[in-house]
Formats: structure tokens, sequence, C-alpha cells
């Protein structure tokens, strides 16, 4: 997740004091930080989730149709969203969800400002048990998010709670704190994004070196929190999560830089011996110029690199920032459409990429309308579904998109029919 404006602004919390580094002031964010199911995997085989045969009342012109989870499954891919259950209370929106995804990201219920809320505080796994509760209940996968992030701590976290422990302090808070979350969830996750925007072409041989446990314990954090991950799921894919790899971004980053730097932290973790199965790519799109700035080719060069890795290829946070588009609904929703085309006729071109999780389904519930609202005042339009859960012509892109992906071997096998 990126454009990220503090630690804890996305889902509805406080601005940290954690979201300044040692020597800043005020409010100032180094730029990288501006970014801010259970079902059994006995055997490699997991049960996809159920689905009403109804038509949603919500999409009458899809009343021919299929679920994008089944037109996904067609091709070998796992289709999903983010989720929270502070979403369970929209009924019509969680509906959505159950009938078109099977898979969830945990959006938001295993981020620390949920999970652990402050230093001293015991670790609190009632969100998360009630999303994987809901996610059992309807044969739906999930992908948990995450093991290890510089953000998301939210209020109750100072400066110092991070930046000021010592190595052997941030080993036991970090390694502590996700490995209880493994645990508890082993065996009932398809992947864990165990490493959440650790990579920077500016950084240390690639890796980020403007966080706390770089900081704290240096490069080690990451090989190692892979693989007390493998020991304590080992029937888990493990996934590093990463942006920016799509065009140049809001902070002027080349794409192959971004992806140079991400190659060479997963060389180095590979020598290293550790277990990383899966590149994240969150994927989520800048709309303005994308025609002219998105390069098809080079982007299936780079996720053929990373297939030569032995890594299998995840989008995970897709999405289209309509910042640059006119405000007029129908221009800008022609033009998000035009996005998501483009990029997944690129990106599903490849047999490496294995699911695409789109981060929401709905404008109604979207993380860029509530941290980034348009300067005009317009309401973001960057998902399929707009506000009254009516299809867009996104929708179209992307189930044109699934329908015509080459055939691959699952990662996840689904066993729904």
């Amino acid at each position: 997740m990126h454009w990220r404006k503090s630690i804890g602004t996305r889902i509805g919390t406080e601005p940290s004091a954690a979201t300044t580094r040692p020597g800043q002031t005020g409010g100032a964010l180094p730029r990288r930080t501006l970014l801010t199911g259970a079902a059994a995997l006995a055997g490699g085989t997991v049960l996809a989730p159920t689905v009403s045969t109804a038509t949603p009342r919500h999409d009458p012109a899809e009343a021919a149709g299929v679920p994008l989870w089944r037109l996904a499954a067609d091709r070998g891919l796992a289709f999903g969203t983010a989720a929270s259950t502070r979403l369970f209370e929209d009924e019509a929106y969680s509906r959505l969800v159950e009938e078109q995804a099977a898979v969830l990201f945990t959006e938001d219920d295993l981020l620390w400002y949920k999970l652990k809320p402050t230093p001293q505080a015991p670790l609190d796994f009632s969100y998360a048990d009630a999303l994987f509760a809901r996610a059992a209940e309807q044969r739906q996968l999930v992908v948990a998010a995450h093991l290890v992030w510089d953000e998301g701590f939210g209020d109750g976290w100072a400066e110092d709670d991070l930046w000021g422990l010592t190595r052997r302090q941030a080993r036991t808070l970090l390694h502590g704190t996700a490995d209880a979350m493994v645990e508890r969830y082993r065996g009932r996750v398809a992947g864990w994004i165990a490493a959440n925007e650790v990579t920077d072409p500016e950084g240390d041989r690639g890796f980020r070196t403007d966080v706390p446990w770089y900081q704290t314990i240096g490069r080690s954090y990451v090989r190692e929190v892979f693989e007390r991950a493998r020991d304590r799921d080992p029937g888990a894919t493990l996934v590093l999560n990463e942006f920016g790899f799509e065009t140049v971004n809001e902070y002027g980053d080349q794409p192959r830089d971004r992806q140079l730097a991400t190659l060479q932290v997963i060389d180095t973790l590979l020598a290293q011996g550790t277990p990383v199965d899966a590149l994240g790519v969150q994927a989520h799109l800048l709309a303005e110029d994308f025609a002219e700035r998105f390069d098809p080719r080079a982007y299936r060069r780079f996720l053929s690199e990373v297939a030569d890795r032995g890594l299998e290829v995840l989008v995970t946070e897709l999405d289209v920032l309509d910042d640059g588009l006119p405000p007029d609904v129908s221009t800008r929703d022609r033009a998000v459409a035009d996005v998501y085309a483009r990029y997944l006729d690129a990106t599903l071109d490849h047999h490496a990429v294995k699911a695409v999780l789109t981060f929401g389904l709905s404008d109604r519930h979207t993380w860029l309308e509530e941290d980034y609202p348009r300067e005009d005042g317009a309401a973001r339009r960057p998902l399929p579904w707009d506000e009254d859960l009516r299809p867009k012509p996104a929708l179209r892109s992307l189930r044109r998109g699934l329908r015509a992906a080459r055939r691959r071997r699952p990662l996840w096998t689904a066993g729904r029919r």
C-alpha cells in the first residue's frame, strides 16, 4: 500500500507521532513513508468459497454472467479483494464480496493499530478472528497482511517506541508479534505478506533504510521474518509485497529503478536461502497518461525476471488513482476502464501471475477517497462497482481481462465447482 500520508491515517485512525524519523521536525515525512478463509491447506488443496447462484440485484447486466472468482479460476487464477471487519455492517457490499471474491486480503484487521494499539497492549486478535470466521463460512481463502511493515501503528505509538529500541528489543517486539500472528492462523492462510514495502532504489543494495526495523535490527529483519514464518506455517505462500513497477510514480521514480531494486533484494534473499515464494505487485495504478507512460513489453520482461528466479507473481492491491482525469463521471470511468484493460492485457499474459486482488470492489469503500480526496471535490471512482454497487466500465475491462488470460497452473487449487 502506498500514497500514505502517515502511519495510521488510512482506515480512519489518527496520525501517529511515529510518522517522523529522527532528525525530522513537525509532521514532515520521508517520501517513502507517504505510502501507506480460513480454508484448509492440507495437501496443498484449498477450498474455494461458496457463492449464491441468484443474480445480484445490484448487477442486472451480469444476469447471464459468472462471478469474477469463477472467470479467474477457469484460467488458473485466483481472484479476490481487500476485506475488513469494519465493512461487515454494510450487508449489500458484503454480499458483493461473497459473490465475487475467492480470496480475502486482510486490509487492516492485522495491522498493529488494531492488533497491538500501544506498546503495552496485549495482542488483540478479535478483529482478525472475525474476518477468518467469515472467510471460513464462505469458503474463501485468506491472504494475511502484514508480518512486517513500517506503518499501520496508529496514534498509540510514539517515535521512540520504534526508533528508540535496542536491536534485541526490536527483534523481540517485531518477531514476537509476527510469530504470534502466524502461529494463530497457521494452516488457515493461503499466503502471508511477510514483508511489505522494504525495497528502495536509493537504499542499501535495494533495501529501504528509512524504517525503524532496518535502523534497529539491520537488513536481516527481512530474511528473519520469512524464515520464521516458514518454520511456523510451512504450507503458506510467503510474499514480498512492493509498489511502483508500472510507470513513473508521484515521486519521480522510474519503474525500472524500482524493479531493479526489488530484484536486487530478491537475489540477496534467495542467495541467503530465504524462503521467498512470490512477489506481490500492488498495482496502485496512476491513470494520468497511463497509455503513454506504461510500457507493456518492459513490464512483461520484468515479470519474466521475477519468474526466472523461481517466484510466482500476485497482483495484490489493484485500483486506479484518477488524478489528472476530468471530473465528468462518464469520461473518467472510460479512462479508468482503459487503464484496467491495458494493465490486465499485459499482466495476465504472463504465466507467473497467479492471482488478481483488487483493493476493494466498490467506490463506496475505497481508501483513496478516505485518505486522498480529489482537489476538485469529485468523488473518486477507482474500482469496478460504483457507490451504489452498480457495475462500471472498469468491471467490463476486468471481466474481459480474466476471460482473455492465458491458462496456467494454479497456485492455490480451488475446490468448488
